[in-house]
């Protein structure tokens, strides 16, 4: 009877363990205990795949005997394509190659453009190099997208998601870059551009011909031009957001540099366009207490020595609306000789605007003369402002700035030009703002978050908003809240202070404990 109960007791625990299994299988679940829950598939991820109406297969190349960080790193990229398999319904499936086994598996791989990378091996107490492969596939029907290597998985779910979105979509849509005002070349953006190529395709926009600016262009970006707009060429801007089109002024109202001991303004002639939109560039710069820093030489007796010191005319932001997907989990971002905000004449237009970024609570601003040396020190009372606005979005029907204007073209574009159908009031559209052109060149943005503000900007303009919140999850580090020289001067004492006395309040407590010991054993004696 007793032998039966055994034979039973295990057929039910095999059984339990089958049956948890199974349902393991259809039903997916993990407990994430991350603050940003940047090991769970974000809402946009799982609507994604649910989406797909055909087999989309990941292929992944990986060598099998990887060593320990390279090894994390596969069954990291192996749990999270479980998650993406468990929603996709049956239509997202993958497999893991190892190219090393076979000759023919090494051929295919570097037919897909997975290349072989060469990495460290410890083996038999001697550091070897050898070769191996580290990268994804993605098909979906006749086309293909490739991630070459995996060195990280930092926004891996995101190069998976877009890859997939790219794939899927039946026409990419298209951002457009102004040129001919001294803008700088797409080679000088090259990170940025790659970025959005991942979900968009890329082109430049020319104004010189008199044509209208085609409208499959999702978005239009002015970003940094050095050189006035002629009035035909903002007519022809104003024309395409009157007829829906979305655009970026990302504009220097100051022209300086890290080498230039003063700036000068810049008149862009573009003040009367966007005032017609509610919204102005101020000509000044922004200073803040809490900002990048700069080497600069200084003389210490018969040496010339590399010394960091605070710049205030690079702002380092981290005031982000919180309500707003696009800057949520942005940690900040670096502006350089950036100029304030004003919104004030949108309320009378109609038109809503949302700050997206502030200076911190201790910045100013300085107007007509810039002196920007960084040996300067401006005095306390220059801080006295608290969250100008750095980055603004304006959505509503704008009124046109050439209502009863004329456009003035010149003789060799006018015939170019129709104004016949000049639209006084345009249709629901946005526009983004930024007092600075020069955040995302890639000679300066040496912050991760600039490059994804700008990314999560283009989307929200292209009316692409859903995978900014994943491009953005595992950003980088939070930067400490910025607190008062009195405040740090009191946390400075008490480092030094408490330390010390903690050793002198356990001496003492231990130097009582053993008087209090021999009392005791002297008492025992008697």
């Amino acid at each position: 009877m007793k032998k039966q109960q055994l034979v039973l007791r295990t057929l039910l625990i095999i059984g339990v363990i089958v049956l948890v299994n199974v349902l393991a299988l259809r039903f997916f679940t993990r407990l994430d205990l991350t603050q940003d829950k940047i090991f769970t598939l974000s809402d946009a991820s799982k609507n994604l795949v649910k989406s797909l109406d055909d087999k989309f297969l990941v292929k992944a190349y990986f060598t099998s005997d990887l060593p320990p960080e390279y090894a994390n790193n596969r069954r990291y990229l192996k749990d999270q394509l479980d998650e993406y398999r468990a929603y996709g319904g049956g239509n997202f499936q993958y497999e893991f190659i190892d190219p090393s086994k076979k000759e023919e598996l090494e051929q295919e791989a570097q037919r897909y453009g997975v290349p072989p990378v060469q990495v460290q091996v410890l083996k038999q107490d001697k550091l070897q190099v050898e070769k191996a492969y580290m990268g994804l596939v993605f098909l979906y029907g006749d086309k293909q997208e490739r991630l070459p290597v995996i060195q990280s998985t930092a926004n891996l779910e995101y190069e998976i998601s877009s890859a997939a979105k790219k794939l899927t979509s039946k026409e990419l849509k298209k951002i457009g870059f102004l040129t001919g005002h001294g803008e700088p070349g797409l080679q000088q953006m090259s990170h940025f551009q790659e970025m959005l190529s991942k979900q968009y395709m890329v082109t430049t926009v020319d104004l010189s011909s008199g044509k209208p600016i085609p409208d499959d262009i999702a978005a239009l970006l002015i970003i940094a031009p050095d050189k006035p707009l002629k009035s035909w060429e903002k007519f022809l801007i104003d024309q395409y957001i009157m007829k829906g089109g979305k655009a970026g002024f990302w504009l220097n109202k100051v022209s300086a540099t890290l080498q230039m001991q003063m700036g000068r303004a810049l008149d862009l002639q573009l003040d009367d366009l966007l005032e017609s939109y509610g919204v102005r560039i101020n000509t000044d710069l922004i200073r803040d207490v809490s900002c990048a820093y700069v080497n600069v030489q200084q003389q210490a007796g018969f040496m010339v020595i590399q010394n960091q010191v605070p710049f205030y005319y690079l702002p380092q932001a981290s005031d982000f609306d919180q309500s707003s997907p696009i800057v949520k989990d942005l940690r900040s971002i670096v502006l350089y000789f950036a100029s304030s905000i004003d919104t004030s004449l949108a309320r009378s237009k109609g038109l809503s605007t949302h700050v997206l970024v502030k200076s911190s609570k201790r910045s100013g601003r300085q107007e007509n003369v810039f002196l920007i040396s960084a040996g300067m020190q401006p005095a306390a009372d220059q801080f006295k402002e608290s969250g100008i606005p750095l980055c603004v979005t304006v959505e509503g029907a704008f009124p046109s700035a050439f209502g009863n204007k004329p456009v003035g073209a010149d003789s060799s574009v006018r015939a170019s030009i129709d104004t016949t159908n000049k639209l006084p009031t345009g249709k629901l559209s946005k526009i983004v703002v930024i007092g600075d052109g020069d955040f995302i060149q890639d000679q300066l943005a040496g912050n991760k978050d600039n490059f994804l503000l700008a990314s999560n900007l283009v989307d929200w303009l292209a009316d692409d908003i859903g995978l900014a919140s994943i491009r953005a999850r595992d950003s980088g580090s939070k930067p400490l809240d910025e607190i008062s020289e009195g405040a740090k001067n009191w946390v400075k004492g008490i480092n030094l202070a408490v330390p010390p006395l903690l050793v002198v309040l356990v001496g003492m407590v231990r130097w009582r404990w053993r008087i209090a010991m021999r009392k005791r054993l002297e008492t025992k004696g008697l």
